[in-house]
């Protein structure tokens, strides 16, 4: 397995001898507006020719809807006869864009020989959490591979915690870059990424969500610190740049 981190949750995954687009939000900087009062979005840029991220791709995999995990760059360059994975509810709209291969995630199955299962997330708390809408991770798994739950954009909730109890995965990327809106966290902090590390001892975490998006408060430098503080190695939790790829084993 490698895990190619393009910028935010934009991820290009190797696995099973499938190349998957997760999240793509391919766009320059500065395209869609501040979140926070503070920068226009994103405020990195892609590392690489958006053409590259989508070459040869097997499929991609949509969380959900918002800018930061599907743009109109995405939107334009994606191959329309693409296999794609979505949250249940989220398939109209991408067949509407004439998307062909359109699944939506409503339980455990078959996906380009894969076996894909959709995860609850909660992207928020209160009030903000009508606005943010519905989200999904997942989790995947394939023979001679480790078995990995993204968990998208959610805060640590117990559904969460299940999840890495029963499942008991190799790999868990979170999306740990604090955002928030209204004072409200809308995804894992720092302290939250720890306590997924607490939950599932055996995993490597790999943390996303940093560094691209003006309303996302925990950088990486604050995520180190706070596990290095915690006397978390730095093989458990894997904080990669932008264009980094790591190789992941079970």
């Amino acid at each position: 397995m490698q895990l190619h981190l393009l910028r935010n949750a934009t991820l290009r995954l190797h696995y099973a001898g499938r190349t998957l687009l997760i999240d793509p939000m391919l766009g320059p900087v500065h395209t869609f507006r501040s979140l926070a009062g503070r920068e226009e979005n994103p405020t990195a840029p892609l590392p690489l020719p958006a053409e590259d991220a989508v070459r040869g791709l097997d499929g991609v995999i949509v969380s959900h809807l918002h800018p930061d995990h599907f743009d109109e760059v995405a939107a334009r360059l994606l191959p329309r006869d693409l296999p794609l994975l979505c949250r249940s509810g989220d398939e109209a709209y991408f067949t509407g864009q004439g998307f062909t291969q359109v699944t939506p995630l409503t339980g455990p199955g078959d996906w380009l020989g894969l076996t894909v299962q959709p995860t609850a997330g909660q992207h928020g708390t209160g009030p903000i959490l009508d606005r943010m809408g519905e989200v999904t991770g997942f989790l995947l798994s394939a023979p001679d591979e480790p078995t990995l739950y993204w968990a998208g954009d959610t805060i640590l909730y117990p559904p969460v915690l299940d999840v890495l109890r029963d499942a008991r995965p190799d790999v868990v990327v979170t999306h740990s870059g604090g955002a928030a809106l209204m004072d409200t966290p809308i995804i894992m902090d720092a302290a939250q990424t720890l306590d997924v590390l607490r939950a599932a001892p055996a995993a490597r975490v790999v943390a996303t969500h940093l560094g691209a998006l003006d309303h996302c408060f925990t950088t990486r430098r604050d995520l180190r610190a706070a596990a290095d503080a915690a006397g978390i190695a730095p093989e458990r939790l894997l904080i990669p740049a932008d264009n980094e790829t790591l190789t992941l084993t079970r």
